[in-house]
């Protein structure tokens, strides 16, 4: 059964440009033996992260966050059973929140910076969807 789950982190004070790319090469890796995909994006400090795959893998990788010092207020904005893959291309494919279009930001919120915190997960994944649709995902593997 495949589920998708979206959820919201602060990172840690301190950290780095390092840090995520850290991240984001341990998900590639993982994640490719674990046939799980994904988006992570990240800015002004927030990682908004959407994982699809297996449950129990999905569930695992989720504990693992949740457990992982990097990441604190570790918020789950949706989890639900899907038929098919939104982000299948990526093993964990990366956006710079901070770097966004203010015209696709203020189709999805009040103001001109994304905040996944004050929204909800239907509308951070709209938002998720748009950039896969206008390119703005990096890092397909």
């Amino acid at each position: 059964m495949l589920v998708r789950l979206l959820y919201v982190s602060r990172a840690r004070p301190g950290h780095t440009a390092q840090d995520i790319e850290d991240i984001l090469q341990s998900a590639r890796h993982h994640n490719l033996h674990n046939g799980i995909t994904g988006i992570l994006c990240y800015g002004g400090g927030i990682y908004l992260q959407a994982i699809e795959g297996g449950r129990s893998a999905v569930n695992r990788l989720y504990r693992q966050i949740i457990e992982d010092p990097r990441h604190h207020d570790v918020e789950l904005l949706l989890y639900e059973e899907i038929s098919e893959r939104r982000f299948g291309g990526w093993t964990m494919g990366q956006v710079n929140l901070s770097k966004l279009n203010t015209s696709i930001v203020l189709k999805y919120s009040e103001r001109p910076e994304f905040d996944p915190y004050g929204v909800s997960g239907k509308v951070s994944l709209a938002l998720l969807e748009e950039l896969m649709a206008t390119a703005s995902i990096i890092g397909r593997a």
